[in-house]
């Protein structure tokens, strides 16, 4: 690496002998009789002396001059006599207003240079220009006032304009520029030149450049006024105060001749009328004949002495200050594309590519009826703008709002304090640009109000411009009058949510009637929270969803436009409205699951023993006849089906996420949720993005979920449960089969019944008798399977009496005093017995209650109330006798997940988009929801398990 290297040299440290060596990178010594450059890149000749020959570098050849003849030419090439002494480089030099002659009109070398002094007499009235080279006309000011070329007392001289002291001059000026950001207030070096000239010439001759300069140096000092200042922005007030007899321009009462128009007026609910009085004469259609989505600003441009450069479309990233290509930079002006772009610049960027600032007047050109152009101006709201240092468009109304004109992007210029050459000691940028499009709430046809360019400035301390840098924004929003639609919101909101309040009450006194108890208690207020809270999430859940759906059809098929989306800060109700009802479902859906995990169940066995066996009594030594054993068998496998059914869905939880997640990204679906107008599912890799709205993305998740999950629906049960595998309805069938009943009760008093008892009396048999039985059902060759005689009833929603319930828990406690054996072989004898006794009761106790042997304790069967059926009630109370609902369909899958699949898919969805609106990202979305929905489904089928072992004596060891 040391071969490789090369020490570092500056031009600057390369001293006064030597030049820096461009071929080399590094210092080389001049000859003799030389010096480096102003540049430093090569050797020029000391004073006295004249260039023989120069080749560039070091290649400079030196003679000295002769004594009389000690002066050189202005080339450098030739010696020459200086009658008016020499400049430090040994050259020729002549007074003021003179210039400096070394060569006849033929080009031939004088032996003596000449100092001719310029003609300043009437008829010639010149002077030397700038660089003394030649003579020109002085400046017309001049010979207005003196008659000559000269400014003496008591005339007055600035800007390189003379005034008469007899004239009436606007007040003195202050050429001090106020940084507010950073607390600075600095002595502008431009306007130190140029103010009083400017307001002066503006004053006094309406010059049309002066004007416009003064009011670029206002718009330079943020447009800020005070009653007392003479600053820009007073002196310009104070012209435009007192030529108000010169009339005004187009018919605009801000706009007064020979002045640029800088401010709309200041008073108060100007803004409003500005913005809202009036519409634009031109509608935008998205699609038709009559489509015109093209946004034609147009910007008339000067730079800062005022002069008028040219009429500029934004198209091609005028105001735009990242870089970008074309296509992307032009899809700001595409009307209903909602264009954000925003990237950080480095200061010396900046310094290079705006030394000049350029200042502009927005209007939006469009067409009228009788096909002329015409020109609408854009009003801007300045945020930095003061009036009496204070921030007078920042946090305030629409009606306080002091709207102005002209703006710039960047402003290098009044931050110079000293030498305008030199860097500027603080500089602003436009930090932050937004065009907001706003559409008539009226309108049906795409008219729209005035478009508003709201502009924030930041200002820069110059200190290592390198490394320095400032972030820049630009964008166009689209918005509209959201208040009507935010108030049917409310309203509906209000409704739904009074229905929910009457729901919930309904719920609670059905939840008071199941279990029991009459008492109005704590607990009744707490469960009546937790049903509103359901009740509540099902309100916000139709609200977002019909708003999504909503503003994802209105806006991507209309025609003409008459809708715009909220903006991203109008969203933050809807994004509230989802949190909400994520939140009360997800209560809703914990409350589901514990009350699922505690229900209370037991299998009862029909089977009755088959004769008698041989059984050696312990410590007796003798053998006595007992009944048959049952086998415990058939119960298992009714406990191992039941585990199976209890997170079966009415849908595939997988396929629906899979579904969803490739609608959105492989089809393209999530195209539709950009903030532009396009419905195409596709979208070029050169073509602008626009950003993603919260409410589309919302929308076009719900309709692809709920679509996908209704033809789930549709297919499982018209197709796959009546041609494949209907679980639920093959439980029911297997429990007749086994010749085992299921008893649920999910509340005190209330429950299901599932009926299996089989009709041939036997079920634990060999196979050939069970398929006898089997083809004798399939015959009609033996009773029906109904709890009452020639019905098929089997399944049945119970209403139990408060006895009922007192003599089932007197059982239970005794049956779940040992959850289960803990092992095969080693366990204590006398609790196996006692658990086994309990279960042996309560399966007497069971069957003998459904056999109507307790007469204290009967039951009848009827059918539910239409009404009943609806409201999910129950107005007998059962006092005196249990009362069986029969059941068409399969009620008690309610203690299932397959009968609350509705909760579940909306707990799901609402999961997926509260993940998606914080990651903005689908894909991450579909796997949370996925894991979440195994971890719920794992919570429940473990600790369901468990409850099941624990409620119904069967062993845990048995269930797989």
């Amino acid at each position: 690496a040391r071969g490789f290297s090369l020490p570092l040299q500056l031009p600057a440290g390369c001293g006064d002998a030597r030049y820096f060596d461009v071929s080399q990178l590094g210092c080389g010594p001049c000859g003799a009789h030389q010096r480096p450059s102003a540049g430093g890149s090569s050797c020029v000749c000391q004073p006295g002396y004249r260039m023989v020959s120069n080749h560039g570098g070091s290649s400079v050849v030196c003679e000295k001059c002769p004594q009389n003849m000690n002066g050189v030419t202005q080339d450098g090439w030739n010696c020459i006599s200086c009658p008016k002494g020499l400049t430090s480089d040994g050259k020729c030099k002549c007074l003021s207003n003179e210039i400096l002659v070394e060569r006849s009109v033929d080009g031939s070398l004088l032996n003596k240079a000449l100092c001719i002094h310029c003609n300043g007499s009437e008829q010639s009235f010149s002077t030397s220009d700038a660089l003394g080279n030649r003579c020109v006309r002085c400046e017309q000011t001049f010979i207005n006032v003196s008659k000559s070329c000269d400014c003496n007392s008591p005339n007055i001289l600035t800007g390189g304009l003379c005034f008469s002291a007899s004239e009436t001059l606007p007040p003195k000026g202050i050429a001090t520029v106020r940084f507010g950001q950073i607390g600075v207030t600095l002595t502008s070096a431009w306007f130190l030149k140029n103010l009083q000239s400017s307001a002066s010439a503006c004053w006094l001759y309406s010059n049309l450049t002066a004007c416009q300069a003064l009011g670029n140096m206002c718009v330079m000092n943020m447009n800020s006024l005070s009653s007392s200042s003479t600053d820009a922005c007073g002196l310009f007030q104070y012209i435009y105060a007192n030529t108000a007899r010169l009339g005004i321009v187009h018919s605009i009462p801000f706009w007064r001749h020979n002045l640029p128009w800088l401010y709309y007026g200041d008073q108060p609910g100007l803004a409003s009328q500005v913005l809202e009085t009036n519409h634009l004469p031109v509608s935008y259609s998205f699609k038709g004949k009559s489509k015109n989505v093209k946004l034609q600003f147009i910007a008339a441009s000067y730079d800062a002495a005022g002069n008028f450069l040219k009429w500029q479309s934004l198209e091609g990233g005028i105001l735009q200050l990242c870089p970008d290509t074309q296509t992307k930079l032009n899809a700001a002006y595409i009307f209903g594309t909602t264009y954000e772009q925003s990237c950080k610049i480095s200061i010396s960027k900046i310094l290079l590519d705006f030394a000049n600032p350029v200042f502009y007047d927005l209007f939006l050109e469009y067409d009228a009826d009788d096909e002329q152009q015409y020109l609408w101006a854009v009003p801007v709201l300045n945020l930095n703008l003061q009036y009496s240092e204070m921030y007078v468009n920042q946090g305030s109304s629409m009606n306080n709002w002091l709207l102005t004109r002209r703006f710039f992007l960047v402003d290098t210029l009044s931050g110079r304090e000293n030498d305008l050459g030199k860097l500027p000691r603080i500089i602003r940028v436009a930090s932050k640009i937004t065009i907001s499009i706003r559409l008539v709430s009226s309108s049906q046809k795409g008219t729209l109000y005035p478009p508003l360019m709201t502009i924030a400035y930041t200002d820069v301390l110059v200190q290592n411009p390198d490394t320095q840098s400032v972030m820049v924004s630009f964008s166009v929003n689209y918005e509209m009058n959201q208040s009507e639609a935010q108030i049917q919101t409310d309203i509906t909101l209000g409704v739904l949510g009074g229905l929910a309040v009457l729901r919930s009450l309904l719920k609670t006194a059905g939840w008071k009637r199941r279990t029991g108890s009459s008492v109005i208690d704590l607990q009744t207020v707490f469960q009546f929270l937790l049903f509103y809270a359901g009740d509540l999430a099902n309100v916000f859940f139709i609200i977002t969803v019909g708003t999504g759906i909503y503003w994802l059809v209105f806006f991507k098929v209309q025609q003409f436009v008459s809708v715009l989306l909220p903006l991203p800060s109008q969203e933050k109700a809807f994004v509230t409205y989802i949190a909400c009802a994520f939140s009360l479902k997800a209560l809703q859906f914990l409350q589901l699951l514990v009350s699922q995990l505690t229900v209370d169940i037991f299998f009862i066995d029909w089977e009755r023993p088959k004769g008698k066996v041989l059984k050696a009594v312990e410590g007796e030594g003798v053998v006595k006849s007992a009944a048959a054993p049952v086998s415990i068998w058939r119960t298992y496998f009714i406990a191992n089906e039941w585990n199976e059914i209890q997170t079966v869905r009415k849908i595939n939880p997988l396929f629906q996420v899979l579904a969803v997640l490739f609608f959105l990204e492989v089809v393209g679906f999530s195209n539709l949720a950009l903030r532009d107008f396009s419905s195409s599912l596709t979208r070029s890799s050169e073509s602008y993005v626009a950003p993603w709205s919260r409410i589309l993305r919302f929308g076009v998740s719900a309709a692809l979920w709920l679509a996908i999950a209704f033809l789930q629906i549709i297919f499982f049960s018209l197709f796959y449960e009546r041609f494949v595998e209907d679980k639920l309805s093959q439980f029911v069938d297997l429990c007749c089969v086994s010749n085992i009943s299921v008893f649920l009760l999910s509340h005190s008093c209330f429950g299901y019944y599932i009926h299996g008892r089989s009709v041939h009396g036997h079920a634990d048999t060999n196979m050939e008798e069970i398929n006898m039985n089997l083809k004798r059902e399939a015959e009609n060759l033996c009773s029906q399977r109904g709890l009452l005689p020639n019905t098929d009833g089997q399944t049945f929603q119970i209403s139990i009496s408060r006895k009922m319930r007192l003599h089932y828990d007197r059982i239970h406690e005794s049956l779940t005093r040992r959850r289960g054996p803990a092992r095969f072989l080693d366990s204590a004898a006398d609790t196996f017995e006692q658990s086994t006794r309990a279960y042996n009761t309560m399966n007497k106790f069971l069957s003998s209650f459904i056999d109507h042997v307790h007469k204290e304790m009967d039951y009848i069967v009827k059918d539910k109330l239409l009404l009943e059926q609806i409201l999910g009630m129950e107005f007998m109370e059962p006092i005196d006798k249990s009362i069986f609902y029969n059941d068409e369909g399969l009620s008690f899958s309610d203690v299932l997940y397959y009968g609350n699949e509705t909760t579940l898919l909306i707990f799901d969805f609402l999961f997926f988009s509260v993940v998606d609106l914080a990651s903005q990202s689908f894909v991450l979305a579909a796997v949370l929801t996925y894991l979440q929905q195994e971890i719920f489904r794992f919570i429940r089928s473990s600790v369901g398990q468990k409850n099941l072992t624990s409620k119904t004596l069967v062993d845990g060891r048995f269930l797989i």
